[in-house]
């Protein structure tokens, strides 16, 4: 592993499988598991209600642990942090494809719901940590972007392969798709070369590590301006998810244009992570930021003009465009903007507040909806995107020279 100062030349091949196979693995894990959860709690007598929290509880496992990750981290280190993880989620997979067979199989799959979304963010904080300390600066954006696109081809492909299975096993096959993914993921994970950072080698680390509340004090200002833009952008990407079917649906189109739509969408958005990464590099980080979240939200306020499966493909396109060349992003500016001492700290708080936005979205789009009717609920959520924009474009520049890149 070439460290940040090393003299010699760098390149992420020379790290690709160790930096990325594991991220590909867990990604393909949760990936085939998602289209089943609900239906596996209606099988067990979930209403379609507590189905759907079921699922949520994935979310709200990864956003509420982030701190907590933060500090498993500090304590195990990146790569067994990383390793533990993925074990975790593992056994947690194998459990719900077994709930069937328990007495109370609805509290243990989502107890195991729970414990794959806290694993989550744990891989993903300490996968974040790693290549934020492993890769130079100058190639910080590329590899960032790059762990975001692997990971999400990895849940594109999750799906396929846990369809594939289930024909043979049923819903549990899925699951079991999970776990072995898991635990690809842990064993390749060994393979992790330890890190020697700057702080490592001069004892800069010596001491009592900073606390969650004095890197919140501390990092007060980026967290309450370009943070803020992270929470906004966090809550576009989740909305964008649930807009798509649920205006398909509205048209009256039937599941598989649906699926289709939704699915070419995915296909552009994995396609121009790595341009998009080498752009930041070369170029600054709001060179992407501002045009996604632009791109994002003009295709949420045209989705509700649309009338049609190709309008509504071409807004699905976009937004699809706009969310893959940000890819990373929140990553990249975490990582900008993090501390030597005290990163993985300042990193779990970041982790938070995207999740925070995350969830916040799809409870935009909900209440507007209610209040009003679908269409406005999109478009208030595209108004995100516009907002979002506004910030990144007066933020960033601001606080550039914080952070060499």
């Amino acid at each position: 592993m070439t460290s940040p100062d090393d003299p010699k030349p760098f390149s992420l091949r020379s790290i690709a499988v160790a930096a990325f196979g594991p991220t590909l693995l867990f990604g393909i894990g949760q990936g085939a598991i998602l289209p089943v959860v609900a239906l596996s709690a209606r099988d067990l007598g979930a209403s379609v209600a507590v189905a759907a929290l079921i699922v949520t509880l994935i979310g709200l496992g990864s956003w509420f642990f982030n701190l907590p990750a933060s500090l498993v981290t500090l304590r195990f280190g990146e790569r067994w942090s990383i390793v533990g993880a993925a074990v975790a989620a593992g056994l947690a997979l194998a459990a719900a494809a077994t709930s069937s067979l328990a007495p109370n199989g609805l509290l243990l799959l989502a107890v195991a719901m729970t414990v794959v979304g806290m694993s989550g963010a744990v891989f993903g904080l300490a996968r974040q940590k790693y290549l934020t300390e492993a890769v130079p600066v100058a190639f910080r954006a590329r590899a960032l972007s790059t762990l975001g696109g692997v990971n999400r081809i990895g849940v594109f492909i999750g799906p396929f392969a846990g369809a594939v299975v289930m024909q043979f096993f049923g819903i549990a096959g899925a699951y079991w798709v999970g776990v072995v993914a898991m635990a690809a993921a842990a064993l390749l994970s060994l393979t992790i070369p330890d890190l020697t950072t700057p702080e490592v080698r001069t004892g800069a680390d010596a001491g009592p590590q900073p606390t969650l509340r004095s890197v919140a004090v501390s990092h007060a200002g980026v967290f309450l301006s370009l943070g803020v833009g992270i929470l906004l952008l966090s809550a576009l990407r989740s909305s964008r998810q649930v807009v798509i079917p649920l205006w398909s649906d509205h048209l009256g189109m039937d599941a598989t244009s649906a699926s289709l739509i939704y699915g070419l969408s995915g296909a552009i958005d994995m396609l121009v992570f790595y341009p998009a990464g080498k752009l930041m590099d070369r170029k600054g980080r709001q060179w992407v930021a501002v045009p996604s979240t632009l791109l994002m939200g003009t295709a949420l306020l045209l989705i509700p003009l649309t009338g049609s499966f190709v309008g509504l493909l071409l807004a699905a396109l976009l937004i699809g465009f706009g969310n893959g060349i940000s890819s990373g992003l929140v990553m990249t500016l975490g990582a900008d903007f993090s501390p030597d001492r005290g990163r993985g700290q300042f990193l779990g708080l970041w982790r938070f507040m995207a999740d925070a936005g995350s969830t916040g979205g799809p409870v935009l789009l909900s209440g507007v909806t209610a209040l009003a009717s679908l269409g406005p609920g999109i478009a208030a959520t595209g108004v995100l995107g516009f907002a979002a924009a506004a910030v990144f474009a007066v933020v960033i520049p601001r606080l550039k020279h914080r952070r060499n890149y």
